[in-house]
């Protein structure tokens, strides 16, 4: 089986990833959400990073310990510590975590190089990440979390783009939380 390359994170109404001063806390998921990210997370061979999801993400690495959690986080935590992880940073001299490490080289070459391993999916987190391989049109999937709030500005999922992207819908899913799930791969 061919791995895919999949771009996946929450989105608001009107397109954007994070608001004006990058707040996310209007993504935050509830458990019924956050049960379906436990379940796809799992599937995935490697994630790869921008240092900002990074630094937001290294929180997992430890909220093990925390004897108040609850289950569905508790096994988000262990998920996550076991998956393997590239951050791709410019600033960045070291990373924390279990099977997290420094990209070595270009993200296009990494990235090619993970695409002719076989095994799990490779998943992209990150505006920046995403948006120089959505304009080479290298994602292979499109994975929307997309919330009922509007920004009205901020990190936009998509960047402007010269030609356009025809995609092809794969699964709808309304959570609880009025969250609409949305997979789309290109076409």
């Amino acid at each position: 089986m061919t791995r895919k390359l999949i771009y996946s994170t929450g989105v608001s109404l009107d397109g954007f990833i994070a608001g004006p001063g990058g707040e996310i806390d209007w993504s935050a998921p509830d458990e019924e959400l956050h049960r379906f990210h436990n379940e796809q997370t799992r599937e995935l061979a490697v994630h790869l990073c921008g240092r900002r999801l990074y630094e937001t993400m290294v929180y997992w690495e430890t909220v093990d310990k925390d004897p108040s959690i609850s289950d569905v986080t508790l096994e988000f935590a262990r998920i996550w510590q076991a998956l393997p992880k590239i951050v791709f940073s410019t600033t960045l001299e070291r990373v924390e975590g279990k099977n997290t490490r420094l990209a070595q080289g270009d993200l296009i070459e990494v990235v090619a190089g993970l695409m002719e391993e076989s095994g799990g999916d490779v998943a992209v987190g990150g505006a920046g990440l995403g948006a120089g391989l959505i304009e080479r049109n290298l994602i292979d999937e499109y994975r929307l979390f997309v919330s009922p709030v509007v920004l009205g500005g901020g990190t936009p999922y998509f960047p402007a783009l010269q030609r356009r992207i025809d995609l092809e819908l794969l699964e709808t899913r309304t959570f609880g939380g009025g969250v609409l799930y949305l997979r789309y791969a290109k076409s």
